[in-house]
């Protein structure tokens, strides 16, 4: 592990206690969790159940159908793993902050539900030979050394027909600020976010088909308006 990755844990292990203090983090208010329930039955339905091409409008939940493999890259405590659960989905999340990790486990526990919850880095998921019908990462490029990189490693952990599902954005609030959020942080190549129009480029050459929803509009997703880019991206692998 490199300095600065020791660094980004430390700082997140440190953020784990009032994570869930966030309205999209915590998914405490029904307003909001209900928004990313709904944002999920669209983006990674049942792994039997038909997809509706990318082109297309998002589909209606589909619930009939054997459950999907899913892996939450840089799971936090867990809250989005839960929904996931909740749909019926099996669910291994992946954090490299201990404490993160801990709380999603003690979330599942609490919630009587079960889910693998691995300590790791995000950009090599410790799952061994381990493919999924789903990759979920959210708010979390930003945060790596070598996305491109990520984005290879997260592709290839997709069964063929696969979705790999980015939520991200372009954070005005971090941009504002001049210090890094770690030491060594001004060398992350995307270190206040980045824009759908710079990572799409970036993964279209590795899935078959992709979409990007605008987020930034849906005040229930984030407990309030936001004024800054967030969006979806959503690819399949052929």
């Amino acid at each position: 592990m490199t300095a600065l990755t020791s660094s980004i844990a430390a700082y997140w292990d440190a953020a784990a206690a009032d994570f869930d203090g966030e309205p999209d983090h915590g998914l405490l208010a029904p307003r909001t969790r209900e928004a990313w329930a709904r944002r999920l039955a669209d983006w990674i339905p049942p792994s039997a159940a038909p997809s509706a091409p990318l082109s297309a409008a998002p589909s209606a939940p589909l619930s009939a159908a054997p459950p999907s493999e899913v892996l939450d890259v840089g799971c936090g405590t867990g809250s989005l793993s839960l929904l996931l659960a909740e749909a019926g989905h099996r669910v291994t999340g992946v954090d490299l902050a201990p404490r993160m990790v801990a709380a999603a486990r003690a979330k599942f526990a609490a919630a009587g539900r079960e889910g693998r919850f691995l300590v790791g880095d995000a950009a090599q998921p410790p799952v061994g030979e381990g493919r999924f019908d789903a990759v979920i990462v959210r708010h979390l490029v930003w945060t790596l050394p070598d996305p491109a990189a990520a984005l290879r490693e997260w592709v290839g952990r997709l069964r063929p027909g696969g979705r790999l599902v980015l939520v991200e954005g372009r954070w005005r609030q971090a941009g504002q600020s001049g210090a890094p959020y770690v030491p060594g942080a001004e060398a992350l190549p995307w270190q206040h976010g980045v824009a759908a129009d710079e990572l799409a480029p970036a993964v279209r050459p590795l899935v078959g088909a992709l979409r990007v929803e605008d987020l930034a509009g849906d005040e229930a997703l984030w407990g309030g308006p936001v004024n800054d880019e967030r969006y979806a991206l959503v690819a399949e692998l052929t």
